[in-house]
């Protein structure tokens, strides 16, 4: 588990744990440019061991006026352009629509 602590990184939040990895896919995004109008990485998070690693992108395909956010890993569309993460109350960062709450107890009703 990564410690939760911001780095900066050409000025956007990238966690140290997340560097090599992010570098690769900037490289992968540069060859998918010719054939794709616009990908771009816009937001990521390790999730510090408490939740699923995540990295936003933003797509943007010729003729639509409005590009599309989702996350990579869980292919989940995220309906915002902006303002991607919430914070829990021990301050960890997590995309709502992403992650589910894991504590969900059905109850069970009988009369």
């Amino acid at each position: 588990m990564c410690e939760k602590t911001n780095y900066k990184d050409s000025n956007t939040k990238i966690d140290k744990c997340m560097r090599e990895e992010i570098k690769g896919w900037r490289r992968a995004i540069k060859l998918l440019n010719p054939y794709l109008d616009d990908l771009k990485i816009v937001a990521c998070c390790c999730g510090h061991g408490k939740f699923s690693k995540t990295i936003i992108l933003r797509l943007k395909v010729d003729g639509d006026s409005e590009a599309s956010y989702f996350d990579h890993f869980s292919g989940v569309e995220i309906p915002r352009s902006r303002n991607f993460y919430k914070r829990d109350k021990q301050g960890y960062y997590y995309i709502p629509e992403v992650h589910k709450p894991k504590e969900v107890k059905e109850t069970i009703f009988r009369r």
